[in-house]
């Protein structure tokens, strides 16, 4: 009677384990995950979405352990704008002076490192970003629980050949400056 109960225990243990945890590699949900822009400018500021083609989260056990994002650029959107507005400017983010999505229509995340900040679900990560075929380190803190995943990163727009209305490459824009850093606000379901 021991043994069977002892058996019994086990398999609880087991199986709780196995399912109290996110999957070992966990396709996102693209439906529900999406990539919030917000770019800055002298006068003001944008906002917008750009969709997710594909990507997937790593886990041992409850541990992240990494990742990899691919973003569709085609599918970049203002947020704040209607009418010929918000067309002009998603044509223009499309267009060569910014990241020119006919020759490169997708851009990527590509996790390398997670350190655990102590803290369940909390991580340090450090990841490759891909824009316009220019690959640079990015870091940025993750939380990850339930499902979930989010991140905000800052982005300089100037070390991926994004350079149009850019202060630091061109002078006397006076308040036609579009400022080189801009904002991602990662929401990852999985």
């Amino acid at each position: 009677m021991k043994s069977i109960l002892a058996t019994f225990v086990a398999l609880l243990f087991v199986s709780a384990s196995v399912f109290a945890g996110p999957k070992p590699t966990g396709n996102i949900d693209l439906k529900k995950s999406v990539l919030n822009w917000k770019g800055y400018k002298v006068t003001g500021s944008h906002t917008g979405t750009v969709g997710f083609k594909s990507g997937s989260l790593d886990f041992s056990g409850n541990m992240l352990k990494g990742g990899s994002f691919v973003i569709d650029m085609a599918s970049i959107a203002c947020t704040d704008l209607e009418g010929k507005g918000k067309a002009s400017l998603e044509g223009h983010l499309k267009s060569d002076d910014f990241f020119g999505v006919e020759k490169s229509p997708t851009a990527k995340i590509e996790i390398t490192k997670v350190v655990s900040r102590g803290k369940p679900g909390d991580y340090k990560i450090v990841a490759n970003l891909t824009i316009k075929n220019i690959t640079k380190e990015i870091k940025f803190d993750a939380k990850v629980a339930d499902g979930k995943a989010t991140a905000k990163i800052v982005v300089d727009r100037s070390e991926f050949d994004v350079k149009y209305g850019s202060g630091s490459f061109f002078e006397n824009l006076a308040d036609n400056t579009i400022y080189d850093e801009f904002d991602i606000d990662i929401n990852v379901a999985y």
